[in-house]
Order: structure tokens, then C-alpha cells, then sequence
């Protein structure tokens, strides 16, 4: 992609509104919190330690509209006491020395952007405090004065704590959306199975529930019984669907056989989804009772045998359980000794600095935007200082708040950001004219802008960039300052703040593109791990672990997610393929789609652990991981991998289970040789 393109199609990412499901009630929620702070600092401490507390409250409502899943109030706190620590330590240095400040900026800049290793809740976090010290580190005059200004930022994001705590709003919502996301997604997959077997599944709805899943002690003693349990059952019924849908291990392509697995396939589809509501909403199961006689057709053995009659009855025997489970107050409860445990902050600690210690390496796309970070907040500040502009804070705070590790994202917002502060300066500025505001009147303007800000946050950049550009212009307007002397100075420095960003990206970037054939490599290596941990299930049906299938599982769909992320990232970049096309990787990436999936119809049908072990099938396993893993290698060095050593192997024999190996092994060579043609030259 040209530059002049992917500047293009940039610019119109970053100002697209998006459609999406708002939460009126937490907004309100959030700005309450604002305007306590707001109303509480201008009646008793005076307009800046009341800009400062709203600094507090609005940055750690917006740490709790972040997609964690830590509990809100914890966000709000660790979000409003690191900014207070971190105000206080940038007045102490800077109040006494520019270059002094200018070291800790340098410091506390770089830390942040390293902190996105530990993922875009903390590093959002971080970007905040830094940005947001530039400003406040300029309104206090005297140390106690510092202290004070800190303190009341810290009880800005205690009072935002504090509200959720006494006025919950869907407890356990965002658990419930991604249990019931996973749900209805398998529902659309049973759905789409009626019409193509080979219809393919993303898991990350599933991978989503799991981390949802992770709670801390606690939780876990509260969490609703509807929400334990059905998400296990969930990863059981996906490959069900698939093995009773595939003619190759199911019932035949056509006749009476498939015919009742087109209704199967239907009725499980509504009980997945009717599953899937009452766990969103907390309500009973609403459930047809048409889907019900169809999952217990007394017919069934007449028209369905062997393998299919299988899956059939146990798809039955899982939707039963599905719905169970899905019962508000269905009798199951949630042993924290079973339950995926999530650390404390405290226990956090150690896995942060693990991962930013890993960060810490030659061609670390992290430690790069921690470098670009860290150059563009202390070139922008100098910048900032030298043009006859007020606020010259602005230009460093635009560019920290827009960058991110990747390009898209870097550029997107960069536009965005100017093309908001435009439209919301220009909003404020015309409101400040026509009203002509006191103290307390841009103090309620300041609270109305950011409560639409929270409403409107993620339906895109640019429009939350319009509101909070309005805020800060009722924020400092309480303290006296006339918009023609915030105005002309933020589009300035906005457009300085952007133009950095962009710049530090361009000349030290951090591109996906040359790498997208070692995520793919990596994606190989993951479903031939997978794959073969699912053939020695029948190796050894008595002996075998099914945790190991579980692990690969996981690490597959891991690597899987990953490489289509990076495919997304590639797409924008104004960088040509090396070695590796957008043609060629979406063939690859389709080959090794299917490669999971003819493994997940192996997985359907484990032989009992009673069961003799399958001719041949240890051999078969060894050989897909070694083969796997040799094509892994091979695709790293650009080379097209070959598995010579995986063909002349399948089972024979009409031992229990050979039949559905030996027809899922052949479709798992074909993906693999679909692999190598999407390689070639």
C-alpha cells in the first residue's frame, strides 16, 4: 500500500462514527461523580483544586469504561491514585528545574509506553497520568499546595469508586455479554452448518469468554450461578456441531440422514441462542418447545447410525445441560478452588514486570513505541515552551494521548484528535460567546460535555475528542481564562501534538508487515501441536490426557488470534509484502482455518478410554508435529514446507475409531498441502 493510500484510508478510519450500544446510565453515573468533585472544589477549595479533582474523577471514569475485566471500582482507584503520585512527583521536580522535569517527563514517558506489554488497559492508564501531569503540574504555586492538588485528584477517583460501589449498574455485565457473545455465535455457527459443513468458526467470542471467565477470590464467591459452568459446556458442543454437520465423519451429503441433521443443527441453534438471552438478561430460559422435540425425536436411532448417532446424542445431552445451566438460580455454585483464578493488583506486580521484561529486546514493537513515545513528549514540550503560545502543554499531551504500537491506530486518532478539537473548540467557543459563562456555569458546561463524552466515547475518536475539547475549555474558563486565550493555542498545539506523533512513527516504525510470515509460522507450529495431541487420544485412549488437547487448544487459538490481529495491522501499513502476499496469506491463513477444524471433528469422537488404541495413530501423531513443526521452519525461511512424512500413514482396519480417523486425517492432508500451494511462488 502507498503512503498517500494508507494516509487516506487512516484519516477516514479515525473520523468514522461508529454504531454501537450505549450505556446512558453508567455515563450519567460518571458525570454525577465529575460534578461532585466539580461543585465540592469551586464551593470550598476554589477553581484549581477543583480543575485538578476533575481531572481525578474524569480520568478515572474513563480507566472504567476500559475493556477489563477488573472490577470497576478497582480501575477507578488505581487510575485516580497513580495520577495523584504521579502530579505530585512531576511538581516536586518541575517547580524546581525545566531540565529536571524534562527527565522525569523522559522517564515516566517511557515507562508508560512500556507498560502497554502489559496490556491496552494499563497502557491507556499510563498514557493518561502522563498527559494529564503535563497540565496539572502547572496549577499549583507552593509544595502544600502540590499536596493538596494531589489529594483531591486522589479523591476524585475514590469518589468515581465509591459511586459504583453504591450504585451498581448491571453487576456482571460485561461477564454476561462475552459468556452470551460465545453462545450466540455458536448458534449462527450450528446455523450456517445447515447450509455448508465446512463452515468455518472464529473462536475469539469463545477466547473472549474465557478471559471474562478469570475472576479474583472474591468474585468467585459471587459470581451467578448462570455464569459458571455454561462456558465449558459451550467449548463441548462447538465441535459436536462440526462432526454431526461433516459428511466425511457425520451423516452422509444427502438422504433422510441429512435432512434430520439440518434440524438438529436448527434446534440446537435456538437453544443456544434462547441460552444465550437469559444469560445476558439474567431471565428465565425462553425456550420453543418445537426445538425441544426435535433434540428428543424418538426416531432418531431409525434415521441416524453409527458415528452420527453419536454426536446426535450427545448434542442432546449438552444442550440439556446448556439450558440447566443457563437457569438463573439453577442450583450450581462457583468453587473458587475451581474457578480460573485472576491475581490481585498486588500479585499483578510480578507478571507486568515479566512481560516488560520481555519487552525489553531488539525489534520489540512495545519497546519502540516506549522510545517514540518518550522522544515525542520531550520534543513536543520543548516545542511547546518555545512558540509564544500559552498552555504550551498541549502539544506534548495531544501526542502522547494519540500514539499507540501500531501505525493505524497512531495515524487514525492523530486525525481524529485534530479533526475533534476543531469541531469542539469551535462548539465551546460559540456557547462561551453567546452565554458568557461565570465560574459555576462552566463548571455544569464541563460536567454536561463530559457526560456526552462518556455516552458517545465508543462510537469513535473523533467524536469523544469534540467533547473532551469542550470540557477543558469549561475547565479552565472556571478559573478565569477567556477562550481567545485557550482557543487559537489548543488547535495550535493540537496540530504540533498530531504532526509528532505522525513523524516519530514515520521515521521509526514498528511495522507488522515483515513479520506476518513468523505469525504465521507460529500459527502452524500451534495447530500441528494441536492436531497431534488430538491423535494420540486414540494412540492411547486409556492412558492419554485430554489436558494436553485442552493446552493446545488454547495455544492454537492464541496464535490463531494473533496472526489475524497482525493481518489486520498489515492491511493499513504503507508497506509492499515481503515475501508474503495478501493473496498468499489469506490462502495460507484459510488452509490452517481448516487444518483446526478437521482436528476439532477428530476431538468429537474420542474412543473411550476401554477402547483398544488405533493402528497406526501414534506414528500419525509424531509425524504431524514433527512435519508441523519442520513447516513452520520452513515458512520462516520462505521456503514451502512439504509432508512427505505425514502421507502413507493412515489408519486401517476396522478398529473403533479408525473409520472417522482415517477420513478426518485425509481432509487434515488436504489442508496441509493447501497450505504449501498458497506458499508457492
Amino acid at each position: 500500500m502507498s503512503w498517500l493510500r494508507a494516509l487516506k484510508d487512516t484519516a477516514r478510519s479515525g473520523v468514522k462514527v461508529e454504531r454501537t450500544r450505549l450505556e446512558p446510565l453508567v455515563a450519567v453515573r460518571a458525570a454525577a461523580g465529575l460534578a461532585l468533585v466539580i461543585g465540592f472544589g469551586l464551593a470550598f477549595l476554589g477553581p484549581g483544586a477543583a480543575a485538578s479533582s476533575a481531572f481525578g474523577a474524569f480520568m478515572a471514569a474513563i480507566a472504567s469504561f476500559q475493556q477489563s475485566w477488573r472490577p470497576r471500582p478497582v480501575l477507578a482507584l488505581a487510575s485516580g491514585l497513580t495520577l495523584a503520585v504521579t502530579t505530585f512527583t512531576g511538581y516536586l521536580v518541575g517547580s524546581s528545574d525545566t531540565w529536571l522535569f524534562l527527565l522525569l517527563l523522559a522517564v515516566w514517558s517511557f515507562l508508560a509506553g512500556l507498560l502497554w506489554a502489559a496490556g491496552p488497559t494499563a497502557g491507556i492508564i499510563a498514557s493518561g497520568n502522563v498527559a494529564i501531569m503535563l497540565v496539572t503540574v502547572t496549577l499549583p504555586t507552593s509544595l502544600p499546595q502540590a499536596a493538596g492538588h494531589a489529594a483531591v485528584i486522589a479523591a476524585g477517583g475514590v469518589v468515581q469508586a465509591l459511586l459504583i460501589v453504591l450504585f451498581p449498574i448491571r453487576r456482571w455485565g460485561a461477564q454476561r455479554d462475552a459468556l452470551a457473545d460465545a453462545l450466540a455465535a455458536e448458534a449462527d455457527y450450528a446455523r450456517r452448518l445447515r447450509q455448508d459443513p465446512a463452515a468455518s468458526f472464529d473462536p475469539a467470542p469463545l477466547m473472549r469468554a474465557r478471559d471474562a471467565a478469570a475472576v479474583t477470590v472474591r468474585q468467585a464467591r459471587r459470581r451467578p450461578s448462570e455464569l459458571h459452568g455454561a462456558r465449558g459446556l459451550a467449548e463441548r458442543v462447538r465441535p459436536v456441531l462440526a462432526s454431526l454437520a461433516d459428511p466425511a465423519v457425520g451423516a452422509p451429503a444427502e438422504g433422510p440422514a441429512r435432512d434430520r441433521v439440518r434440524e438438529l443443527l436448527a434446534a440446537a441453534a435456538t437453544v443456544l441462542d434462547a441460552a444465550a438471552r437469559a444469560i445476558r438478561h439474567g431471565d428465565p430460559v425462553d425456550l420453543p418447545a418445537p426445538a425441544v422435540a426435535v433434540l428428543q425425536a424418538p426416531d432418531l436411532p431409525e434415521v441416524l447410525r453409527g458415528a452420527p448417532l453419536r454426536a446426535a446424542r450427545r448434542l442432546a445431552a449438552l444442550l440439556a445441560d446448556v439450558l440447566e445451566t443457563a437457569e438463573p438460580g439453577s442450583g450450581r455454585t462457583a468453587d473458587p478452588a475451581e474457578s480460573m483464578v485472576r491475581p490481585s493488583l498486588a500479585g499483578l506486580v510480578p507478571l507486568v514486570l515479566r512481560d516488560v521484561r520481555a519487552e525489553l529486546r531488539p525489534g520489540s514493537p512495545v519497546l519502540r513505541h516506549a522510545v517514540r513515545v518518550t522522544a515525542v513528549a520531550c520534543a513536543g514540550y520543548l516545542i511547546g515552551q518555545a512558540l509564544p503560545f500559552g498552555h504550551g502543554y498541549w502539544a506534548p499531551m495531544a501526542s502522547v494521548m494519540v500514539m499507540r504500537p501500531d501505525f493505524t491506530q497512531t495515524w487514525s486518532r492523530a486525525v481524529a484528535r485534530f479533526a475533534g478539537t476543531l469541531a469542539g473548540v469551535g462548539l465551546a467557543t460559540g456557547i462561551v460567546q453567546l452565554a458568557r459563562p461565570g465560574m459555576y456555569l462552566s463548571g455544569l458546561l464541563a460536567v454536561v460535555s463530559a457526560g456526552l463524552m462518556y455516552v458517545l466515547m465508543r462510537t469513535g475518536y473523533a467524536v469523544a475528542q469534540l467533547f473532551v475539547s469542550a470540557y477543558v475549555v469549561f475547565l479552565l474558563g472556571m478559573g478565569g481564562v477567556r477562550w481567545e486565550q485557550t482557543v487559537p493555542d489548543r488547535i495550535a498545539l493540537t496540530l504540533v501534538g498530531g504532526v509528532l506523533a505522525m513523524v516519530a512513527y514515520a521515521v521509526y516504525p514498528a511495522w507488522e508487515t515483515p513479520r506476518l510470515r513468523t505469525r504465521l509460522a507460529d500459527w502452524l507450529a500451534a495447530v500441528g501441536r494441536y492436531a497431534a495431541a488430538v491423535l494420540a487420544q486414540y494412540a492411547d485412549p486409556a492412558g492419554a490426557r485430554r489436558a494436553d488437547v485442552r493446552e493446545t487448544l488454547l495455544a492454537a487459538r492464541d496464535a490463531r488470534i494473533a496472526w489475524h490481529e497482525a493481518l489486520a495491522r498489515a492491511a493499513g501499513e504503507p508497506v509492499r509484502h515481503r515475501g508474503l502476499s495478501r493473496a498468499a496469506a489469506d490462502g495460507a491463513g484459510e488452509a490452517l482455518a481448516a487444518l483446526g477444524r478437521h482436528a476439532m471433528l477428530l476431538e468429537a469422537h474420542f474412543p473411550d478410554r476401554a477402547h483398544e488404541p488405533v493402528p497406526g495413530a501414534a506414528a500419525l501423531a509424531a509425524a504431524v508435529r514433527g512435519a508441523t513443526e519442520e513447516g513452520a521452519q520452513a515458512v520462516r525461511e520462505r521456503r514451502v514446507p512439504e509432508w512427505d512424512g505425514v502421507r502413507g500413514l493412515l489408519p486401517e482396519g476396522d478398529a473403533p475409531g479408525a473409520a472417522v480417523l482415517r477420513g478426518a486425517v485425509e481432509q487434515l492432508l488436504d489442508a496441509l498441502d493447501e497450505v504449501s500451494e498458497a506458499l508457492r511462488p
